[in-house]
């Protein structure tokens, strides 16, 4: 790595410190509390230098052994492959970083809440601004298995929010998430799509495509390095992400089983709003969101002007920047 000398000090340049973040990102996987907690007291660069050679409390090197031995080599492969597909890696020493809306996992994570870690750094692709984007922002999620009900309501609640300029965020699966995406995008509205793997992966062509359209206005994002294939427990990790960079999350339909059930308390524990849509009593695919709104952890919902006002967007109509 390459660095600057003042006053007798090593100084990282910015480029040494994403050069640190993507090695890191790679060893352990999200979320790694001891090595997140050892990058925020050590830095970067120094946290990469312990990691390589193993100078390490037990804690941190049993979330990054497996893979700590990776070259720089490797790193340059992640960081020209995420080039190669338009990606760029954000960190938080750039000024794009959504600082502000993290700090909620620091919070919780000081609570006691395992899971709640910040990302060591976003792999990016698209041609908006994170930040920006997330200043009015809201998720709409729910069932792959989607009902035609549950497509439409979601597309029209995304279309809505689109037109009050409100970023719509999903994770770009089949039945609910998709049509939020496409939903947004009917009023060219911004949307960004959340990854449970690495940023030049697709599931399938038609997932790409929808993946290209999102990144064309919006953005497209993961913490996973590209390469990296999807798994479910990348798919809880990144429901915390959706849950923490938006005002609130609206779940339009899941089953009994849905894993945003078990992450509805996700989201009321950062500090935001949990959102349901009622649906069909005949409907399995109504049972989530019927039991969040029975047990009082989700508001009821129907229109995108409901959501708006229950995240206290409906006052600003503000283009997004």
């Amino acid at each position: 790595m390459s660095a600057k000398h003042s006053q007798g000090r090593t100084m990282s340049t910015l480029e040494d410190i994403r050069f640190a973040r993507a090695y890191l990102m790679r060893v352990a996987e999200p979320p790694a509390p001891y090595l997140t907690q050892l990058v925020a007291e050590a830095g970067a660069v120094a946290a990469a230098e312990r990691v390589r050679t193993g100078a390490l409390a037990d804690r941190v090197r049993a979330e990054t052994d497996a893979q700590r031995h990776l070259t720089h080599r490797d790193v340059e492969i992640d960081l020209a492959r995420g080039h190669q597909t338009g990606a760029r890696l954000l960190i938080p020493e750039d000024a794009d970083w959504p600082a502000d809306a993290l700090v909620a996992l620091t919070q919780a994570h000081a609570r006691g809440l395992s899971w709640a870690v910040p990302p060591l750094g976003l792999w990016v692709q698209g041609t908006g601004r994170l930040r920006p984007l997330l200043r009015r922002a809201v998720a709409v999620v729910g069932a792959r298995s989607a009902t035609s009900y549950g497509t439409h309501i979601a597309a029209e609640i995304a279309d809505g929010l689109a037109e009050r300029n409100i970023t719509v965020m999903s994770a770009s699966a089949e039945g609910v998430d998709r049509a939020a995406h496409l939903g947004a995008l009917v009023k060219s509205g911004a949307t960004i799509a959340a990854l449970g793997h690495g940023i030049d992966r697709s599931l399938s062509r038609r997932h790409r495509q929808l993946l290209e359209r999102v990144a064309e206005g919006g953005l497209v994002i993961s913490e996973y390095p590209p390469g990296a294939p999807p798994a479910r427990r990348r798919f809880a990790a990144r429901n915390r992400l959706i849950a923490v960079l938006t005002s609130g999350t609206v779940v339009v339909e899941a089953g009994q089983w849905s894993a945003w059930l078990d992450s509805a308390t996700s989201v009321t524990a950062l500090g935001r709003t949990l959102m349901a849509v009622p649906g069909p009593v005949t409907s399995a695919m109504s049972f989530a969101c019927h039991r969040m709104i029975r047990d009082r952890i989700a508001v009821l919902v129907a229109s995108a002007a409901d959501v708006a006002q229950s995240v206290s967007l409906d006052k600003d109509e503000t283009p997004i920047a």
